[in-house]
C-alpha cells in the first residue's frame, strides 16, 4: 500500500510541477487552485508512504516520478526540446527509480 500511495505522491507531484506553468506566476485562478491542492496531496501522501518505507528511497523515488514525468509531459505539452541525449537522461532517472524500488 505505501507504494501505491507513493506512486500518487509522484504522479500529484507531475501534477503540480506542470500545473506551475500554467498558472502563470498564480495569476490564474483556476490553474493555481489546482496546482496548489496537487502540492498538499503529493506532500501529504509521501509523508504518509514514508510511515513504512525509508526516508531517503520514498523521497528519491518520488522526485524520480516527478522529475520523469515532468520532463515528458513538458516535451508532449509544453513544446520542450525532444532529443535522444534527453530522452537517455530521462531513461536513466527512470532505471534508478526503478533499481530503488527492486532493491528495498
Amino acid at each position: 500500500m505505501s507504494w501505491t500511495l507513493l506512486l500518487i505522491a509522484g504522479l500529484m507531484e507531475i501534477g503540480w510541477a506542470v500545473g506551475l506553468k500554467y498558472t502563470e506566476g498564480f495569476t490564474k485562478l483556476w490553474p493555481s487552485v489546482g496546482t496548489l491542492v496537487s502540492m498538499v496531496l503529493s506532500v501529504v501522501l509521501l509523508g504518509i508512504a514514508m510511515k513504512t518505507l525509508p526516508a531517503g528511497t520514498s523521497y528519491a523515488v518520488w522526485t524520480g516520478i516527478g522529475t520523469v514525468g515532468t520532463a515528458v509531459l513538458g516535451m508532449v505539452l509544453l513544446g520542450e526540446s525532444v532529443s535522444v541525449p534527453r530522452i537517455a537522461c530521462v531513461l536513466l532517472i527512470l532505471c534508478g527509480v526503478a533499481g530503488l524500488k527492486y532493491f528495498d
